[in-house]
């Protein structure tokens, strides 16, 4: 009730002062590059601190993503006005920044209750497998959904397994990442697509063989490298979890979350379809009525299953929110620090980053959609996908009739960058993230930033290479 008053309140406050709401954009033609400092530096905190400062980092990154959060909005404060800097805050966490973490709430909590019970064993072939099974939930239940059903299970196959690190990189490379470019349900960027006008089956139609030539590599590959490892290790130890009668036989627990599950689902599915002329403007930021009974609803799944499931399944799991809590604070970072960058990339060959935008357009005048696969993958890795995405979206037209057809390799190319791409780092995509999170603390010891990067270099450029020469020329 107080957060509703509280909405309410900050709804009627543009009627109060009309100057707020058109404050709302900002020329990012005249930024200075270095505005990119704060955001530079939090992805550099991410990627050294865990290295060099582990405890330090453990105890404080919540500290640290406010300190370069702060490092952006207040001397963009001095200079632009605190106005135009809380107008800049407010859009960032109501239309992005909030019903992002919602819905990875949401998913995260739906999926911590629901416990895959039995005692699997970690073969080559039951791994390969599990991660065939989540490329293909992916783009039903969300990357983020697919990944928190799935990792607890996959992390108890292979418990008694000397190497196991690869079974986690593959599993971010296919069940976070590749298995989610399907549907809008798969990943945000698709999903903004979606709402921008892009049919729901518009990218299965388009970049299925790109997806599943994807799959099929990175699948028969890890086959190999974990059949290697699992040949190297000879006499396993004794397993952690010895069948017993109860988990001879594998079944759900929590399988009410299912329902759960499916009503995660509507809920996005409605807000795309249901178009409400009812708004409110919140300092400059339209909210949108489906939007809003989204993540309300999002909210009350959220917290109906968490009292709906037994302390038991969530003592199975080893349901704890610190994952979650680490995600969304690092991401709270990322979405302030990042507004200079994107605004600096949106305004196009005039910006800082002109050149980036230059490179995607053949001498012709014509789009290049192997550049943009490139540069939309490759920003996507670093920055956060989905305002990557549109970026390009907007740079290749904006229209989704003339992307849908005329420019369909174009829009294929994007799409399947941001959603590719997102498995080259940690902060690609939110479930990377999640997974390392739930990883490390089942006992894994995860690549570094850098590691985890070589594990993509290696693998996953090469892949993206031969991609570009057979589907993107």
């Amino acid at each position: 009730m107080n957060r509703t008053l509280r909405l309410a309140a900050a709804a009627a406050l543009p009627l109060l002062f009309p100057a707020l709401a058109s404050a709302a954009d900002f020329d990012g033609a005249s930024l200075s590059p270095l505005w990119g400092v704060p955001f530079a530096g939090i992805l550099l905190s991410i990627a050294l601190l865990p290295l060099l400062a582990p405890s330090f980092w453990h105890h404080h990154y919540g500290k640290i993503s406010t300190a370069w959060a702060l490092a952006f909005l207040l001397p963009f404060a001095a200079i632009y006005g605190a106005r135009l800097a809380g107008v800049q805050l407010v859009h960032a966490m109501l239309a992005e920044y909030i019903p992002f973490i919602i819905l990875l709430t949401a998913l995260f909590t739906v999926a911590g209750g629901i416990h895959i019970r039995g005692n699997l064993r970690g073969a080559p072939g039951l791994n390969t497998a599990i991660l065939a099974i989540g490329a293909v939930l992916a783009s039903f239940m969300g990357t983020t959904g697919a990944s928190m059903l799935l990792i607890r299970p996959l992390i108890r196959a292979n418990d008694d397994r000397v190497h196991k690190v690869h079974v986690i990189v593959f599993f971010i490379f296919i069940v976070s990442n590749a298995g989610g470019a399907l549907t809008p349900l798969g990943d945000p960027p698709l999903f903004l697509g979606f709402l921008k006008g892009v049919g729901f089956f518009w990218t299965a139609q388009n970049i299925l063989f790109e997806t599943l030539f994807i799959l099929a590599v990175l699948l028969g590959l890890f086959y190999a490298i974990d059949s290697h490892y699992y040949r190297k290790e000879g006499v396993l130890p004794v397993d952690p979890t010895p069948t017993t009668p109860e988990t001879r036989r594998v079944g759900f627990d929590g399988a009410a979350n299912f329902w759960l599950l499916g009503g995660v689902v509507a809920l996005v599915l409605l807000s795309g379809f249901w178009k409400s002329p009812v708004k409110f403007d919140v300092f400059g930021t339209e909210v949108g009525l489906p939007g809003l009974v989204r993540d309300l609803g999002l909210v009350l799944i959220a917290i109906v299953s968490y009292k709906l499931t037994a302390p038991k399944v969530h003592a199975d799991n080893q349901f704890e929110w610190e994952p979650m809590a680490e995600v969304a604070k690092l991401f709270a970072g990322i979405f302030l620090t990042i507004i200079p960058v994107i605004a600096m990339l949106k305004a196009g060959t005039q910006g800082p980053f002109g050149a980036i935008v230059s490179a995607v357009t053949r001498a012709d005048g014509q789009p290049d959609p192997a550049m943009y696969f490139w540069a939309t993958g490759v920003l996507s890795s670093f920055l956060d996908n989905a305002p990557t995405y549109l970026v390009f979206f907007n740079t290749a037209g904006g229209d989704p009739a003339a992307l849908m057809t005329t420019y369909a390799s174009t829009l294929a190319a994007i799409s399947a960058g941001a959603v590719f791409m997102g498995a080259n780092t940690y902060i690609g995509n939110a479930p990377n993230l999640m997974v390392k999170a739930i990883a490390e603390s089942r006992g894994v010891r995860m690549p570094s930033f850098f590691g985890y990067m070589a594990w993509s270099v290696a693998i996953l450029v090469p892949l993206f290479v031969l991609s570009t020469v057979i589907f993107f020329r």
